[in-house]
């Protein structure tokens, strides 16, 4: 059998599916692996280039090939389908694999580490909790609006419900609804704890690492969006630019151009949208600040003056995170602009 020098590997969660080719291009070994058989079959391998989707458990069987002495590339799995011939099997998924990693023009994602990986399951399962309190808050609202019991929007107003649902002498709310909702605030109750204790486990990685607290003295950018950043990007110098890195995260606008003509709309939807949403919630702070008290970059003013306040939220965001690659690849500290202009 011929050496195998390239490997598409589909992977799933028991069957695995491998397209091995020679130097030539050649189909050496086409076949399918169970999950227990994989690292046995790499093991026999001479060392290769191995081909696998950026999705999921892909992390930790490029750290699993690694350490075999393969060298492993994962890519986002837009950039893979093009290469897909006819129908979609596992057969196809794999060799159109092996086919993309062997272009020069591939981009790839870097391998993360179990402590990244860690510090960003921290932060989503944080997002979901977010999401269930607000879901739980909601609940209470509404169900409490049917007995005619309406608050202020806000925590305030959220307490003051919680406050008749703890009032058993107050009977505008039936016993039955009640025991209902007190079992709603009682989970409410949990999940905000959980949240806290969330936010203190993101303040202590974000303490220990000078990276982030580096990205930290970037105005707009703080402990939750620092250790985000620093656990999402392992190797900055990834991206040949700051422009790249900016375009990676969505904050560039969505194109539909043709035949010289540019057509230009609103931020395209692709990229890491966790870390779009918080660089925008960081720049729309930097605005209202700027509005109320000033700034030293008068460009914002003048941004504000002619575009509406999302809009130049969205180019501080870019502009924001290009500052953020210049630190993270460069190892720069932010300085102020009356600093740089002195």
């Amino acid at each position: 059998m011929a050496e195998i020098v390239t490997i598409g590997l589909d992977i799933a969660k028991s069957v695995f599916q491998v397209h091995g080719v020679d130097a030539a291009g050649q189909v050496v070994v086409r076949r399918q692996l169970r999950r227990s058989h994989v690292l046995k079959f790499f093991a026999g391998l001479t060392p290769c280039i191995v081909g696998i989707e950026a999705c999921a458990t892909s992390h930790h069987w490029s750290r699993q090939l690694q350490g075999l002495g393969h060298s492993v590339k994962l890519m986002p799995p837009s950039y893979v389908k093009p290469y897909v011939k006819r129908q979609k099997n596992d057969m196809a998924d794999a060799e159109a694999i092996c086919e993309a990693v062997m272009r020069p023009t591939m981009r790839f994602v870097e391998t993360k580490t179990p402590e990244q990986q860690s510090v960003l399951m921290l932060h989503r399962i944080r997002l979901m909790l977010v999401g269930q309190r607000t879901m739980l808050s909601n609940t209470i609202r509404a169900h409490m609006a049917e007995f005619g019991i309406v608050a202020p929007i806000g925590r305030r107003g959220l307490d003051q419900l919680l406050a008749v649902l703890s009032n058993l002498d107050d009977e505008r709310v039936p016993a039955l609804a009640r025991d209902c909702l007190v079992a709603v605030a009682e989970q409410l109750m949990l999940v905000k704890g959980k949240i806290l204790d969330m936010d203190r486990r993101i303040a202590a990685c974000h303490r220990s690492s000078d990276m982030s607290r580096r990205l930290a003295e970037i105005p707009g950018i703080g402990p939750l969006l620092a250790t985000a950043l620093v656990a999402t990007v392992p190797e900055p110098r990834a991206f040949a630019s700051a422009r790249n890195f900016a375009a990676w995260i969505g904050l560039v606008p969505k194109q539909n151009s043709s035949g010289g003509k540019e057509r230009l709309g609103g931020i395209t939807r692709q990229g890491n949208r966790y870390l779009r949403s918080m660089l925008t919630v960081g720049a729309l702070a930097v605005i209202r600040y700027a509005e109320r008290y000033g700034t030293k970059r008068p460009w914002i003013i003048k941004l504000l003056a002619r575009r509406p306040t999302k809009v130049a939220a969205v180019a501080l965001a870019n502009k924001m995170a290009r500052m953020a690659w210049a630190i993270m690849a460069k190892g720069e500290r932010y300085r102020e602009p009356g600093v740089v202009a002195a």
